[in-house]
């Protein structure tokens, strides 16, 4: 049974709120972030990113950097202005991406609710980003990002949710990206049954915001510790969430690039391949069906189909890139942990295989492989097995907004 709560969503007015939001802080690299917040006072990568504010020569994780960013999120809260909403509520928030809409509801989950695998996980944390985003809660005293939750659709929730969507919204506007997004607040005769509605779902899944999650319980447990007086209705006993039905969802391929052949010419990596692989000429560069990856080496792609039966294998042992990961890139090129392995990188699908050609046709590495997407389904099924995926195994699009809904703890 799984409980969202209704929470003071600390928001922009409406007439700034395509100002104010900004992508989230993880997709983007310093520069990048840095890129987005130029001639925009009010952007929110300033609170996500403060460290685009100070020299490049201060480390992303000083301290001076949290301290900028509790700095800057007091002036928003002042300028802008963000202010608290009253009653708590619930949100819907609308995105649309190339004439496909997904739609949610913004809510305060559960951190029991997650420490109980109520909310059910799929990745591993790193340690780095958990303390990260655990110290960016507990300077700002807030979450300030959401974390992207599905579950198994229900009847009873599209009906409050369309019902809601006739309403004028709190918000409305296109990204510079072309998506649409659009927010309402759920009228207060709606709010309990809403919450009853969901707790009718059994289970919650994290789709992304891993990191945002875990430093979500890490900073309650913090907290609760501090509070003699803790009842556990404290604001910070719940986490900023937008929580969609599964079949909304869009994931698209999490590619890779290797840097170098671990010794391989790439005709000898090619026949390594073939023990576990039917290897052919590719005629795209994106494979068209699940147990395929398509390889690009020297200016040409080249289709590994796996041979073997992947109905045999566990949830996750047949997803393709545990496949590609057991078979190809811990055996053949010497990468046994992609997580700290130096020698790779993960390129989401949104930048297309354009991006993939471009990085080794440039020397800045040897090999890319183009992914298959994991399917919502084999997310879900994972998580039910209390299983974990390999890293970087989904991309999901479009990305929830920073700064639309905060939750002050």
């Amino acid at each position: 049974m799984a409980t969202l709560r209704p929470f003071p969503a600390v928001m922009p007015p409406g007439t700034k709120a395509n100002l104010v939001a900004q992508p989230p802080y993880d997709v983007v690299n310093r520069q990048e972030a840095a890129a987005l917040a130029a001639g925009n006072a009010i952007g929110f990568m300033r609170v996500a990113r403060a460290e685009i504010e100070l020299p490049e020569s201060v480390d992303a994780y000083d301290d001076c950097v949290y301290e900028k960013a509790l700095e800057n999120y007091q002036r928003l809260c002042r300028e802008v202005p963000l202010t608290a909403d009253a009653p708590p509520s619930f949100y819907v928030y609308s995105l649309v991406m190339n004439g496909h809409r997904q739609t949610g509801v913004a809510a305060a989950a559960s951190v029991d609710d997650y420490d109980a695998e109520i909310i059910k996980k799929h990745e591993k944390t790193r340690q780095t980003k958990e303390d990260d985003r655990t110290r960016h809660i507990m300077t700002l005293r807030s979450q300030t990002g959401p974390v992207f939750l599905t579950y198994r659709d229900s009847a009873a929730i599209d009906e409050i949710v369309a019902r809601t969507m006739g309403a004028t919204p709190l918000f409305d506007f296109v990204a510079d990206d072309g998506v649409g997004h659009t927010g309402w607040r759920v009228a207060a005769a709606d709010t309990d049954a809403l919450g009853q509605a969901f707790t009718d779902i059994p289970s919650l899944y994290i789709a992304d915001g891993h990191h945002r999650a875990a430093s979500a319980s890490r900073a309650r447990a913090s907290l609760k510790k501090a509070n003699p007086n803790h009842t556990g209705e404290e604001e910070y006993n719940g986490f900023l969430t937008v929580t969609f039905p599964a079949s909304q969802l869009h994931i698209l391929p999490y590619n890779r690039v290797v840097f170098d052949l671990n010794g391989l010419t790439p005709q000898s990596l090619l026949d390594a391949a073939g023990k576990a692989f039917d290897v052919s000429k590719a005629d795209s560069a994106s494979p068209d069906s699940p147990g395929t990856v398509h390889l690009y080496v020297e200016k040409e792609w080249w289709r590994l189909s796996y041979k073997g039966d992947a109905s045999a294998l566990s949830p996750v042992d047949r997803l393709d890139v545990s496949l590609l990961q057991d078979l190809l890139l811990a055996p053949i090129l010497g990468i046994d942990d992609p997580r700290t392995s130096k020698r790779i990188d993960f390129v989401g699908g949104i930048r297309g295989t354009a991006e993939l050609e471009a990085r080794v046709d440039s020397g800045e590495a040897k090999v890319a492989l183009s992914m298959y997407p994991t399917t919502i389904e084999q997310l879900m099924d994972i998580a039910d097995d209390n299983d974990i995926m390999p890293p970087k195994s989904t991309w999901f699009e479009p990305k929830l907004r920073d700064g639309l809904f905060c939750h002050d703890i």
